[in-house]
């Protein structure tokens, strides 16, 4: 006798249940809406504020050199940066709301911000 012999059918009606409430609210508890805009911040202040809809290359100017930014399809990224670990350009593509590339030995950052935010002050 197994433990699945001691299921009842009203049992397994409950667990069925639990089950697909949990797969339908998964998407809705990770939905952090589309990305409309790219935050670029130099020394904590705000530099630019880039609509992702239009695809250009800004550069910002920093205490160690100039850093790249570029937007291409709806997305952003550190293209290039004089920091000497590069860990600003290794981010990649940032796409969804509340993605961040903080370039800090140049003092730049970038934050894409969309209608509603990934993250609130509940999930630090």
């Amino acid at each position: 006798m197994g433990w699945l012999d001691l299921f009842r059918p009203g049992d397994w009606l409950v667990a069925g249940l639990v089950l697909t409430g949990c797969l339908l609210s998964f998407p809705l508890a990770w939905q952090a809406g589309v990305a409309e805009k790219a935050v670029v911040r130099r020394g904590g202040e705000v530099y630019a504020e880039l609509d992702l809809s239009r695809d250009r290359t800004i550069e910002v100017p920093g205490p160690l050199g100039v850093t790249s930014v570029v937007v291409d399809r709806r997305r952003v990224r550190v293209a290039a940066d004089p920091g000497p670990r590069q860990y600003c350009v290794r981010q990649g593509w940032l796409a969804r709301p509340g993605e961040m590339a903080i370039c800090a030995p140049n003092q730049v950052s970038i934050e894409v911000r969309g209608y509603r935010s990934a993250y609130d002050s509940l999930a630090y």
